[in-house]
């Protein structure tokens, strides 16, 4: 790891997603915190949206003694509602919550300043888009308070925002505090993410597109906006991928001036016999599961399959995936059996009472329960896309069936009423991941699977993917990562390769799999985030450079 905080000597660093976990950016800061902190020990700081009210914030220690000179004269003077503490991950860095709810009647002198001045324009503004401003908008005032009451004026500071949903901070804090570098990233555009999920070809039209224009088509003017500003007016703009920054440079009209890949910290991963005892543990509880929802008795040596991520149907695969297991169950050439498991968010109504009480009593079920495809019940259900196409495809998930699905529609933090275990917990007991994404700027999902020794599947349309194959890994699934050429049009192609890569993982033996398992972990070891560190680090000289002229 490159030393050089030197040459930094404070970081703000502001998501939506900071003490708030909802979706992957949640695991860049909470795994990237530590390796900051032993960089930058108590310099960096996170602010997070206070949307917690009286609740206790995940993950958030409060420490009422931290900044307290500040936090009294930020509530007073400033007129800041914030919590100071530390985040409970590994690092425990310092963090500031602030609620931005008493910022909502100064909304429209907001958006008109950034018009003036950037060229923001919101007057399209619909959904989250206020939320996320007002929430940038009161980073930027927490920074300007605590720049000023510490004096940092001879200070080499750096602010970082994270998506289009901090913009309007970044844009704040370089027209109030001209002094502090500004960083931008984007892990994924809006309109890039908005294209895809319209089901629109992204890459091989990509050249084509203007983004201003696609914007207005899918009305999504105000976000693409900021984000456009945004990037264009901070001291350095990063994002996740190469494949993201051919993205940015398009749709954007702007390059990446460093590209930032995701890194992953190994203290996530069990070691020696306590990885063993998870993922024994964890094999149990899924098994327990499948078979009170099932009905029948599963087999110790069952392969475990499983897809995660947002509820992105199409962008991340989750259609692919149900189409390949339906190939492999038609296949006629396994061994042994195969759960798979899609362990997807989706709208719940409630916990099955039927299945909870089935596991918790150790009740003995001889017959599938009713609708035995998933844990929990749904809100309309009968419009749920993964249910449906479960349904078309034919499953039965009857006893003679040797390749079973099963969707788990819950975020998995241990208290979804079922599995009762983190995802992590549970991830840890899977023989294989499969995460063939049509849009997935980074890739957290099949570096986390790789962390944890369990081989993977991903696309060329991943920047992880084009990182493993810079790696040298990629070609089949021996290699513990297996990288499929994904098209705009080859999706029957892409599920005939994941069912051909289950078959060949069926085939190995005790020792093929434990090479397998070693590859993962060492390919993982090249994108743990005391290697990845470095990107940001170059970002940081960059933004510093530039607020330097700026201030000449």
């Amino acid at each position: 790891m490159e030393h050089k905080n030197d040459k930094v000597d404070y970081i703000f660093e502001s998501s939506w997603e900071v003490c708030n976990k909802v979706g992957g950016i949640y695991t860049v800061l909470s795994t990237k915190a530590r390796t900051l902190q032993e960089l930058y020990p108590d310099k960096i700081i996170f602010i997070g949206p206070d949307i917690w009210r009286n609740i206790k914030a995940p993950d958030f220690m409060e420490d009422t003694e931290l900044f307290a000179g500040w936090k009294k004269q930020a509530g007073q003077k400033d007129n800041l509602s914030i919590k100071t503490g530390r985040w409970d991950i590994p690092g425990t860095p310092p963090v500031v919550l602030v609620d931005f709810n008493p910022f909502f009647d100064k909304k429209e002198e907001l958006y008109y300043s950034m018009w003036d001045r950037f060229g923001v324009d919101s007057l399209r503004a619909y959904g989250d888009y206020d939320a996320s401003c007002l929430f940038a908008y009161a980073a930027g005032k927490v920074i300007e308070s605590f720049y000023r009451f510490y004096r940092l004026e001879d200070k080499k500071v750096i602010a970082l925002f994270n998506e289009w949903m901090l913009g309007m901070g970044a844009l704040y804090v370089k027209q109030a505090l001209p002094s502090i570098a500004t960083v931008f990233s984007t892990h994924a555009t809006s309109i890039g993410r908005s294209i895809a999920g319209n089901n629109k070809p992204l890459y091989s039209h990509l050249e084509s597109y203007d983004g201003d224009v696609m914007a207005k088509e899918l009305n999504m003017q105000a976000k693409h906006s900021l984000e456009k500003q945004a990037a264009a007016h901070v001291d350095c703009f990063v994002t996740v991928s190469d494949i993201t920054a051919l993205e940015c440079k398009q749709l954007l009209e702007k390059a990446p001036d460093r590209v930032t890949p995701n890194g992953f910290e190994p203290d996530f991963v069990p070691g020696g016999d306590r990885y063993t005892t998870k993922r024994k543990e964890a094999r149990h509880t899924l098994i327990q599961m499948a078979e009170k929802l099932l009905g029948t008795s599963i087999p110790p040596d069952t392969l475990l399959i499983s897809t995660s991520g947002r509820y992105e149907y199409r962008n991340k695969g989750i259609d692919v995936f149900i189409e390949a297991i339906d190939k492999l169950r038609h296949s006629g050439e396994l061994q042994r059996g195969v759960i798979a498991f899609i362990l997807t968010p989706a709208w719940i109504r409630d916990t099955r009472a039927d299945l909870k009480a089935a596991i918790e009593n150790d009740i003995h079920i001889t017959s599938p329960m009713q609708k035995p495809f998933c844990t929990h019940w749904l809100n309309q259900m009968e419009n749920d896309k993964v249910l449906n196409y479960i349904s078309q495809k034919g499953f039965t998930n009857e006893e003679a069936e040797k390749v079973k699905i099963i969707f788990v529609p819950c975020y998995l933090d241990g208290k979804d009423g079922i599995l009762n275990k983190s995802y992590y917990d549970l991830l840890i007991g899977m023989d294989l991941t499969v995460y063939p994404s049509y849009y997935e700027p980074w890739g957290y999902t099949p570096l986390e699977s790789a962390a944890f020794g369990i081989p993977t599947i991903t696309t060329n349309l991943a920047g992880f993917g084009l990182w493993a194959r810079k790696e040298g890994a990629g070609d089949d699934i021996t290699q513990g990562v297996q990288v499929i050429n994904r098209t705009d049009d080859n999706y029957f192609e892409v599920a005939d390769a994941i069912k051909q890569a289950i078959i060949t993982l069926c085939k190995e033996n005790k020792t093929g799999l434990k090479a397998i398992r070693n590859r993962c972990f060492n390919l993982a070891s090249h994108a743990q985030w005391s290697k990845f560190i470095s990107f940001y680090q170059q970002a940081f000289d960059i933004a510093l450079k530039n607020a330097a002229k700026r201030n000449c």
